[in-house]
């Protein structure tokens, strides 16, 4: 979503980078083009003045001015004041430890993504160790109860519906539901409209009454724009929301709400979604999201994704590998972990400067079907041909093509980057055993470029 902005951003910085020295009519130029990144990425235009007018007031100052690395003090300044418009800390979500169970309220406008929030935030709770009910509250909504009977199927967490007409019943009854059922959390679906009207707010205050959740988050859609101000103003007054999660952050609008809804409300952006899968729901992190707008990537993301997949089976397997040898089985239990961890579209874009670059690899380039077809390329092998890939001659390599449907040329390539990346294996190994240094370094560093989808490298 924020590709565009971060590219006009890092093309003011490199700008700035060119010169020895900064001048204030340097900065004045540098402001005047974010000012113009923010406004044209959506950004509402109040928050866009008090953003590069805290900027600038701090660029201007002798610390920067007077620097030998002026540029990279500038930058240092608009990384922390993004941090502190996306919120500075992170904001968890808030659970009463004397309560059960503790109820959470959904709000927002319709079409904003509230139902399907509903069951990622379950599924989130639920891999925490809870035990999440979901309450069916819309009941304006035409099938809006029957899509979160799918999607809470989907994820084994039950529904409760109770009538399917009053609104507020609905509520008091999953309550009541989730004491007899020993359910921990209640998560409340309630209806939104398309536009802010008195039915809907008046609904909300009861159900708030009624329940007295112990937390209300509001769902809103990143690409909603500027006209996000008046939405999320008008809920804050009404229901005194306690956290926003945005949703649809994976889209490909401006992403100018995401930047103004914590300037403008003073509430946190407690989770984002960043995909339609139940695992796409992730907690707000503003350092992590201001670094990735401002090129600098997010590998502490990147840490914790694979952390979440990892066991200790995969751990024996990485000790294998470094001492016996890479075989087609490990790469494709390595593809079945991309997968896991969100796609290698995701994984790319977290790591630093791969935003911007990937708007210059061909389309197609970094899909994951890619994945999908080195994937039945290797399906398509004995078990034998994937533990040693040299006896694959080319009798075989005619009928492991033809299995998966892909042509000898391509098999051909796989075969020969498998080689480069063993070939790689067997210097690491060699390395490991003498300590490393500088030669474990380079031999680490050219190992990731045969990764890296360039010459030998793997294609994808």
């Amino acid at each position: 979503m924020f590709n565009s902005l971060s590219d006009r951003l890092q093309d003011t910085f490199d700008k700035l980078r060119g010169k020895g020295r900064l001048t204030e009519d340097d900065i004045n130029v540098a402001m005047r083009e974010i000012r113009m990144a923010l406004l044209e990425a959506d950004v509402n235009y109040r928050v866009v003045k008090s953003f590069v007018a805290r900027c600038k007031e701090k660029c201007l100052g002798a610390d920067v001015l007077g620097s030998l690395t002026p540029a990279q003090n500038v930058v240092k300044i608009v990384l922390d004041e993004l941090t502190v418009l996306l919120g500075s800390t992170d904001s968890k979500l808030t659970l009463a430890q004397n309560r059960t169970p503790n109820v959470i309220m959904l709000v927002g406008l319709q079409g904003s993504g509230k139902t399907t929030a509903a069951a990622k935030l379950a599924y989130l709770l639920k891999q925490q160790g809870h035990s999440p009910l979901l309450a069916a509250c819309d009941t304006h909504r035409p099938a809006a109860a029957d899509q979160l009977a799918t999607l809470g199927g989907e994820i084994g967490v039950s529904v409760f519906r109770g009538d399917g007409r009053d609104a507020v019943a609905v509520a008091e009854g999953a309550v009541r539901e989730a004491v007899d059922h020993l359910n921990d959390i209640v998560i409340v679906d309630t209806a939104g409209r398309l536009q802010i009207d008195e039915e809907m707010m008046q609904e909300a205050v009861a159900i708030k009454k009624a329940v007295r959740p112990d937390q209300i988050l509001m769902v809103v859609d990143a690409m909603t724009g500027q006209d996000i101000v008046n939405v999320v103003t008008e809920f804050a007054n009404r229901v005194d929301f306690d956290g926003v999660i945005m949703s649809k952050l994976d889209g490909d609008a401006r992403g100018g709400g995401a930047l103004s809804v914590r300037e403008v409300t003073g509430k946190p952006i407690k989770f984002v979604s960043m995909g339609e899968k139940p695992d796409s729901l992730e907690v707000f992190h503003p350092d992590r999201m201001a670094k990735r707008i401002l090129g600098m990537g997010d590998v502490v993301g990147i840490i914790e994704q694979a952390q979440k997949v990892a066991d200790e089976q995969q751990m024996a397997d990485a000790e294998r590998m470094l001492r016996e040898g890479f075989t087609m089985d490990d790469l494709l239990a390595q593809m079945q972990q991309i997968r896991k961890m969100g796609g290698l579209q995701k994984i790319m874009g977290m790591l630093p400067g791969m935003e911007r670059a990937m708007g210059q690899i061909p389309a197609g380039a970094m899909d994951d079907t890619q994945l999908t077809r080195i994937e039945a390329m290797i399906r398509s092998m004995t078990k034998e041909e994937r533990a040693r890939p040299k006896i694959i001659n080319g009798q075989r390599r005619k009928r492991i093509a033809a299995g998966s449907g892909r042509s000898v040329q391509e098999l051909n390539q796989l075969i020969r980057q498998w080689d480069e990346m063993n070939k790689m294996m067997g210097k690491m190994r060699g390395l490991a055993a003498q300590g490393g240094g500088k030669k474990g370094r380079r031999a680490m560093q050219q190992m990731m470029r045969g990764m890296g989808g360039g010459r030998g490298g793997f294609p994808f």
